[in-house]
């Protein structure tokens, strides 16, 4: 490797998103991935074995982006530990009818 591929790579700019899902009947799912539309698109269609599968959860309703990802897990882990009603007052400050903010592009 090249000093300007060593370069080009430290500049590289990394996207993690940490997100929420909601299903119909409230269940929420927390999470953390470094490709949101193609994530949400393995929960929609299901093809993700486990809890969102389970209980069909799949609305995205709410996000935030990151480009370090220790800071992504670290952000994901801190939305687990809080119990719900911060979590719905957190969703409530960006999307208060908890529309899914991905219906447009999965």
């Amino acid at each position: 490797m090249t000093n300007d591929d060593h370069i080009y790579k430290s500049m590289k700019q990394h996207n993690y998103y940490v997100y929420i899902l909601a299903s119909d009947s409230g269940t929420l799912y927390t999470g953390v991935t470094n490709n949101l539309e193609k994530r949400l698109s393995e929960h929609k269609q299901k093809l993700v074995e486990g809890f969102t599968k389970k209980y069909d959860v799949g609305r995205l309703v709410f996000y935030e982006h990151y480009q370090d990802i220790n800071t992504a897990i670290t952000r994901e882990k801190q939305l687990k530990s809080w119990r719900r009603d911060k979590k719905e007052f957190l969703i409530k400050q960006i999307n208060p009818h908890w529309k899914d903010l991905s219906a447009e592009w999965v």
